[in-house]
């Protein structure tokens, strides 16, 4: 026998001993671990990897719940389910956080040796890695933690070393000198999405290089003025009026005496600037396209570390590119050639792990061939194997691949996968050769062979996880049986960088799509719909929020407020506030259940299984039928919205299910027959019973560890038994009454009726009204109020009902929906004479209030000269009164008030 349930509810006291006895249990592998190839069809989700030094922020908090609450959701329908965990080695990011430790000891890595370096970042991660999977285990996240893969892993290394040799044997893998974007501080290429574009402030310098041949000079106009010390060309568009004269003629390149052409070349944009631009292949992406069309010299003037190099003239050697930039402008000005300078707001790349500007510049780097990995990969979208949520998310996804660039996969780090290239030293072979092993000498000629120093960008191997995580390239079992996956959830951010890379090299190397359906949710924003980032310090951690209010009310929080394609607000500043739902829904549910666990004692039918198996049709009472029938229309509304992964939605149907149908209305309509004052005790027990045995299988997916403490407690549990292996509730035909619903519907519109009377007439909760007049419209509504008297008396303090037409007399009079109508005769249950000078006083202050409105809105002055929105709303604050006073004139005529 388990425990009763504490008097309040503390989640601190059974999440973490229940995520324990889960895992110790097996209940996250696959059923196929346990049933064999009997399990039900395989159901998949591809874990996205954290960093393995990342710490778990709000993000994460979202998007591992969702993917939770699907699992959890398809395990007990009965599929074969498998959550994958895992972690990324994360060059950069790891790579920089141990550089700043070694900084701190005076060192960097250059002391310390790139095999030295290796192993103190191995170490690192071997302390820190399993962090941020125990603080998965926090949120709840059941995840099969046997097959938990690390990127860095000898097998997923064998993977990524399989992948790169047959890119490259195929050609679709090269190496180039191009420009690509570098970061100074991170000192390593960056991909084009890992140049992230922000919106900055910067200006437009507009600079006069003289002509050759005349005194005459053409101005271009600039961002970065400091690059023109690199300039080996001035371009123009071919057909530009302006400039028909002036192709093929030379200028004068200012501050280095050097003379360069001006070409004609129809990639300028003769609408930006003056229509002429300079061109500095070494350091511009168009500028490099257009002298590889003209032949141009490509002079690169900086250094990696962003500083002005031998190739630029002496005086700038070693400057920084920003106090270049400065002395630039200067001697420009004070050579009478600055033609102007403007502001200007244009996007700038940024690192994405550091957030420095990034620098265009060329060099020599690796590169994976996208176009023709891209066609096949659009297909599937433009056919409807792939499919996005939200939808529109698919047309991004389609853009980026008609528009694909080929990807700089080589990294200057030391930590990652190391590109498997070999270079042959002899003088007489040269050869590069790419190798799944190492290699001690050429294969050619037997001579020295040195390997690529780079290594691979993290998302190479990354993309790879949906297969390399379960075996390949061997054919493994789990291969075999749990590729391809289902459902692919993550955040938006990553959709060119992981989401599509995954796509392509899935079809490449499996031959189908690694997941059929991408759900991209929202960005979790603050209360002024900031991202939320650990540099703004408007975070939330969600193990503050756990240790606070707990795992559940967390992530019921979470997906509660996040309706797919919307972002999730939450106040950094105002924990209690933001996560009140979550916290308040918790305590509900609990003390509902305790409530009913308390009360399942005494004579009873068996409570467990399913209502027709239990009580026979003819022992319900109308409440009975209509909790009944409302709990298969959770059933169904739920059900319909995780299929849909319309998360919010499943959580509103449990939700109104639990907190109003269960709580607010069954449980106080039974507690008279549970208390014996009524018969149908054993009825109401066993109905109870099961239904709330379906609202904590509803609500299961989301919250986790609420519902496995209450559902352990109900009557029936064998030993070991989990709510997250139970069987998912499937609609039962028989439970629907639509004529059950409509009846008790009106129960509850009388009652509310009734209370809000005792509310607007300020009679005292203590008072019991004497008799109720009801004037019902049909036979239907009669015979629904009288099915439950009883329970209209209990919850509206109510001695008796009268099926007549009101009587005169000073009264509160309420018309339902149905036209039916309730009189309460007032006489004995307030003081009639306060009451109508407490009305008179507020009709008069009401008013006073409208006159001066009327005056304030016929004020011509007023009304043509304010604002619309403001005439707008100073209108409907006058309607809003004018209807206030006559609700308070009709409340003191229905009093009978002098």
């Amino acid at each position: 026998m388990t425990e009763p349930l504490a008097a309040q509810y503390d989640p601190t006291h059974f999440e973490t001993e229940l995520y324990r006895a889960w895992e110790a249990g097996g209940l996250f592998r696959p059923t196929s671990d346990r049933a064999g190839p009997g399990a039900g069809a395989p159901y998949v989700i591809m874990m996205p990897p954290p960093n393995v030094t990342a710490q778990l922020h709000m993000g994460h908090g979202l998007t591992y719940t969702i993917q939770d609450a699907l699992i959890r959701f398809e395990r007990m329908r009965g599929r074969d389910t498998l959550w994958l965990p895992g972690t990324d080695h994360a060059g950069i990011a790891t790579q920089n956080v141990v550089e700043r430790l070694l900084a701190k000891e005076g060192k960097t890595r250059f002391d310390l040796g790139r095999e030295a370096f290796a192993k103190r970042v191995a170490h690192f991660v071997a302390d820190t890695g399993p962090i941020i999977l125990n603080q998965l285990r926090a949120l709840g996240a059941s995840c099969d933690w046997s097959r938990t893969y690390f990127t860095l892993d000898a097998d997923l290394s064998h993977a990524v070393r399989e992948v790169f040799v047959t890119l490259y044997e195929k050609g679709l893998i090269y190496r180039g000198n191009y420009i690509i974007n570098w970061c100074p501080r991170c000192l390593t290429a960056l991909s084009n999405e890992e140049a992230e574009k922000e919106e900055v402030d910067g200006k437009i310098w507009r600079l006069a290089y003289p002509l050759e041949s005349s005194d005459g000079r053409i101005v271009v106009a600039t961002t970065r003025p400091e690059t023109m010390l690199g300039d080996t060309a001035v371009a123009v568009h071919p057909k530009d009026p302006r400039y028909q004269g002036l192709m093929g003629q030379r200028v004068r390149l200012p501050l280095t005496d050097r003379l360069i052409p001006i070409v004609g070349d129809e990639a300028v944009d003769r609408e930006f600037g003056t229509g002429a631009v300079k061109v500095t292949p070494a350091h511009d992406p168009t500028d490099f396209e257009i002298g590889q069309r003209h032949h141009l010299e490509a002079i690169d003037v900086m250094t990696p570390e962003a500083k002005m190099s031998l190739a630029a003239p002496e005086r700038f050697q070693g400057l920084d590119r920003y106090e270049a930039r400065r002395r630039v402008v200067a001697e420009f000005e004070a050579l009478g050639l600055l033609a102007g300078v403007e502001p200007h707001r244009h996007a700038v790349g940024h690192c994405y792990r550091c957030d420095t500007v990034v620098e265009p510049r060329l060099s020599e780097q690796w590169f994976v061939r996208m176009a023709p990995l891209a066609q096949p990969a659009l297909a599937a979208y433009r056919t409807g194997r792939l499919r996005f949520i939200p939808e529109r998310r698919g047309e991004e996804y389609a853009y980026w691949m008609e528009n694909v660039r080929d990807w700089c996969i080589s990294r200057q780090l030391w930590w990652g996968h190391r590109i498997p290239v070999w270079y042959c030293d002899a003088p007489e072979c040269g050869a590069t050769t790419a190798s799944r092993t190492d290699l001690e000498h050429c294969p050619g000629c037997h001579g020295p062979v040195r390997q690529d120093d780079d290594v691979l960008d993290t998302w190479f191997s990354s993309q790879l996880v949906p297969f390399s995580a379960l075996g390949w390239p061997t054919r493994t079992k789990d291969l075999v049986r749990f590729y391809p996956g289902n459902t692919l959830v993550t955040a938006p951010e990553i959709l060119f960088f992981w989401v599509a890379r995954m796509v392509m090299i899935g079809l490449e190397f499996q031959g189908e799509l690694p997941f059929t359906l991408v759900y991209l949710h929202g960005t979790v924003r603050d209360a002024q719909h900031r991202r939320m980032s650990k540099s703004r310090g408007n975070g939330i951690d969600p193990l503050d929020v756990i240790r606070r209010y707990g795992a559940d009310a967390l992530r019921y929080t979470l997906l509660a407020g996040t309706a797919v394609g919307t972002d999730l607000v939450l106040d950094h500043n105002d924990l209690e506030t933001s996560f009140a739902p979550g916290r308040n829904f918790a305590n509900k549910l609990w003390n509902a259940g305790r409530f009913l666990l308390s009360n399942l004692s005494g004579p009873s039918r068996p409570l467990a299984g399913p209502y027709a198996d239990v009580v026979g049709r003819d022992e319900l009472q109308l409440a009975d039928k209509w909790i009944i029938a409302r709990c298969e229309r959770a059933v169904v509304e739920a059900t319909a919205a995780y299929d849909k992964l319309r998360l919010n939605d499943a959580a509103a149907a449990a939700y109104h299910f639990i907190w109003s149908d269960v709580a607010d209305w069954y449980i106080e309509q039974v507690k008279p027959r549970l208390y014996g004052s009524q018969p149908g005790g054993d009825v109401a027990r066993a109905v109870l019973a099961r239904t709330f045995d379906v609202a904590l299988r509803l609500l299961h997916p989301i919250m986790p560890f609420i519902t496995e403490t209450l559902w352990q407690q109900l009557p029936g549990r064998t030993a070991g038994a989990s709510i997250s292996l139970a069987e998912w509730p499937a609609p039962d035909r028989r439970a629907s009454d639509a004529e059950a619903e409509a009846d008790f519907a009106v129960v509850q519109e009388v009652i509310g009726a009734l209370r809000s009377l005792r509310a607007e007439y300020n009679v005292a909760p203590g008072k019991t009204i004497a008799t109720v007049w009801i004037t019902p419209r049909g036979a239907a509504v009669r015979r629904a109020i009288e099915a439950e008297l009883p329970t209209i008396r209990v919850l509206s303090k109510t001695e008796g009902v009268r099926f007549a037409k009101a009587p005169d007399g000073p009264g509160g009079h309420q018309v339902l929906s149905d036209g039916s109508s309730i009189y309460v005769p007032l006489g004995d249950l307030v003081d009639l004479e306060r009451e109508c000078a407490r009305l008179s006083t507020e009709i008069d202050r009401v008013e006073r209030m409208v006159g001066a409105q009327e005056q304030k809105l016929a004020n011509e002055q007023f009304v043509s000269k304010a604002p619309a929105s403001v005439v707008d709303r100073e209108r409907a604050k006058l309607a809003d009164w004018r209807s206030q006073a006559l609700t308070l004139r009709e409340k003191r005529e229905q009093l009978g008030c002098g």
